[in-house]
C-alpha cells in the first residue's frame, strides 16, 4: 500500500520540519519527505490532498482508562481506542486500576491481546506499583514490564507508603521504565471534592487543598534524587506544584510532568454548576493556577499534556458531587480544547505538538512520535480552523461524562493513520 500525503503543512519541531511538504508512504513507513507538489502522484496508489491541513507526528496519550477487565459498562479496550483514534491518537497507555488489577504478567498480557483484537490504536499497558493497588505489597514488576509494560504507577490511588515507593522506583530503574505518580496525600484530602477556596466555601462541599498535591510531588522528587529513578508526575494542578519541579528540573533530575486540557481550561468556578461532569481528581482549581500550568507548559517545566481519560457511566455521574467518582473523557476533545490555547498565542504550535507527540513517545521508550525517512507513518492529520459540535451522538467512547457536550469546538481530526494505513477519517 503506498500513500501520498500532498501539499500538507507538517510541523514536527523534533525533526526541525515546518511549511508545506509532500509525504510519501509505502510499506507502512515514510519513503521521502520533499516539498509541496514535488513528489509526483503516480508514486502513490492512494492520494490525500493536505490543503488547508496540518500534518503531526500520530498523538499519544500516556494516560488513559479503557477499563478492561472488569469495567466493561464504562468502556472496553475496543471502545476506548476507537475514541482514541477519532480524536488523532495513535497510541495510549493505560492505567492499572482495572479488575483484576493489571498487577501481573497476566493481567498486562490480556490487555495487550485485547488490543490487538479491537485493531484500533496501540495500546500500551501501565502496570501496578502496589498489589491490588493497595499500596502495602509491591506488584509483580519484572512479570509486568517482560509481558510488555512501558510504567508503573498506582494511579487513583496515592501509594501513602514512601519506604514502598522507593522500592519501587528502585526496581523501575532497573528496567529503565518510569514510575508515574498520582501525586496527593490521601489524608489530607480527606474526602475533598474540590478545590478548597473560595468557591468551595460558598458552594459548602468539602475542599481538597493544593497542598495536599504539592506534599506528594516534594515526596516523590525526594525520592528521585535518592534513588536515581525516571520519575513523572500525572495531572498536576497546582502552581504550588510547579515551583517544586522547576527546582528538580533544575538541579538535573529526571523529573518530568503531565497537564490535562481540563486542568489547562477549565476552573473550579465550573463547579458552580453542582455537575458532576467537572468532578476530577486532583481537583479543578483557581484561574491563577490554570494559567501558571499554561505557562510551565510553554516553557518547559510541563512536558506532556495528557488527557486522563476516565470513563463513567451515567448512574455513576448522576449521583451527588460527594458521592460521584471522580474522572471525564477527554479523547476525542483534547487537540480541540489544547489547540484553543495556540490559536491564542498562550502557548506555541511547535510547544504544543511536542507535548503531544516527541515527549510522551520519550517517557515511554516508544519508537514514534516523529516524522522522518524510514520511520514508521503513525501521523495525524488535522484541520486547525474547522469549527464543529461534539455531542453525545458523536461520541465513539461508551460513556458520555465530558464537560464539554454542545460546545462548539475548533480544530477537527481529519485523518489517523497508522503504521501507513488509515484507521480513521472524518
Amino acid at each position: 500500500m503506498s500513500l501520498l500525503i500532498q501539499n500538507i503543512n507538517l510541523i514536527d519541531p523534533e525533526q526541525k520540519l515546518n511549511g508545506i511538504k509532500d509525504v510519501l508512504i509505502e510499506d507502512g513507513k515514510i519513503k521521502s519527505i520533499d516539498d509541496g507538489n514535488k513528489i509526483p502522484k503516480n508514486l502513490a496508489k492512494k492520494l490525500i490532498s493536505g490543503n488547508g491541513l496540518w500534518l503531526a507526528p500520530g498523538l499519544i496519550d500516556i494516560h488513559v482508562h479503557l477499563r478492561e477487565p472488569g469495567f466493561e459498562a464504562k468502556e472496553t479496550i475496543k471502545t476506548g481506542s476507537q475514541s482514541a483514534l477519532s480524536g488523532g491518537f495513535t497510541s495510549v497507555a493505560c492505567m492499572a486500576n482495572t479488575k483484576p488489577v493489571n498487577d501481573s504478567g497476566i493481567v498486562t498480557s490480556f490487555i495487550i491481546e485485547q488490543a490487538k483484537k479491537a485493531k484500533g490504536c496501540r495500546v500500551y499497558p501501565i502496570g501496578a506499583v502496589s498489589k491490588g493497588l493497595l499500596g502495602a505489597e509491591l506488584a509483580e514488576i519484572g512479570s509486568m514490564v517482560e509481558a510488555g509494560a512501558v510504567a508503573i504507577s498506582d494511579d487513583g490511588m496515592p501509594v501513602m507508603n514512601a519506604q514502598l515507593m522507593r522500592r519501587a522506583m528502585e526496581y523501575a530503574k532497573t528496567f529503565n521504565i518510569p514510575v508515574i505518580s498520582h501525586a496527593e496525600d490521601s489524608n489530607l484530602v480527606n474526602g475533598g471534592v474540590m478545590n478548597e477556596g473560595f468557591h468551595s466555601c460558598c458552594l459548602g462541599l468539602p475542599g481538597n487543598p493544593p497542598e495536599a498535591e504539592e506534599i506528594m510531588v516534594a515526596r516523590e522528587i525526594a525520592l528521585c534524587r535518592l534513588t536515581g529513578a525516571r520519575v513523572h508526575i500525572a495531572h498536576v494542578s497546582s502552581v504550588l506544584s510547579l515551583l517544586h519541579i522547576k527546582r528538580a528540573k533544575e538541579e538535573g533530575l529526571p523529573i518530568t510532568a503531565e497537564v490535562t486540557p481540563h486542568h489547562l481550561t477549565l476552573t473550579d468556578a465550573s463547579l458552580e454548576q453542582y455537575e458532576a461532569r467537572f468532578k476530577v481528581a486532583p481537583p479543578l482549581r483557581t484561574l491563577e493556577d490554570t494559567e501558571a500550568l499554561i505557562n510551565a507548559l510553554n516553557s518547559g517545566v510541563i512536558d506532556i499534556i495528557a488527557t486522563d481519560h476516565a470513563p463513567h457511566t451515567y448512574g455513576e455521574k448522576s449521583l451527588d458531587l460527594t458521592q460521584a467518582p471522580p474522572g471525564m473523557i477527554g479523547l476525542e476533545t483534547a487537540l480541540s480544547k489544547t489547540l484553543e490555547l495556540v490559536h491564542a498565542k498562550k502557548i506555541s504550535a511547535h510547544r504544543w505538538i511536542n507535548a503531544l507527540t516527541t515527549n510522551p513517545a520519550k517517557l515511554l521508550n516508544l519508537k514514534h512520535g516523529k516524522i522522518d525517512v524510514g520511520q514508521i507513518a503513525d501521523l495525524t492529520l488535522f484541520d486547525p480552523n474547522q469549527k464543529w459540535t461534539y455531542s453525545k451522538e458523536k461520541t465513539v467512547s461508551q460513556s458520555h461524562n465530558s464537560p464539554f457536550l454542545d460546545n462548539e469546538l475548533t480544530g477537527k481530526v481529519k485523518y489517523t493513520i497508522l503504521e501507513g494505513e488509515v484507521f480513521y477519517e472524518s
